[in-house]
């Protein structure tokens, strides 16, 4: 059995396992289906909207399947819980991951 049928097989035993969620997403995200791994990081939000990190490796898929746009809205989200939270080194991380996507919009822009 492979890791990644292990954690569909415990999700289905606790579909409200944020970590279980979680740890699929990184699996599909890993395999490069990167459609099916969003799913799971939306699934583990769900479960647990402040899974921080979920927002971080979110926006890493996002990112990587082109969708910058959608990959800066993870993080702008992920920045807003994470300060809610209290969680410096989340803000931190989540926050320069942030400023650097959106460095890259500006001057993809201003390549046009």
């Amino acid at each position: 059995m492979s890791r990644l049928e292990q954690l569909h097989k415990l999700h289905k035993a606790d579909p409200a396992d944020s970590d279980v969620a979680y740890m699929i997403a990184l699996e599909l995200a890993k395999a490069g289906n990167e459609d099916e791994s969003v799913i799971w990081y939306n699934r583990c939000l769900e479960i647990d909207p402040d899974y921080l990190y979920a927002y971080f490796h979110k926006a890493k898929t996002l990112e990587s399947a082109g969708s910058i746009e959608l990959a800066v809205a993870s993080l702008e989200e992920g920045v807003v819980r994470a300060k809610a939270a209290g969680d410096g080194k989340a803000i931190g991380e989540l926050g320069e991951y942030l400023t650097q996507l959106q460095s890259e919009i500006r001057e993809s822009m201003g390549d046009a």
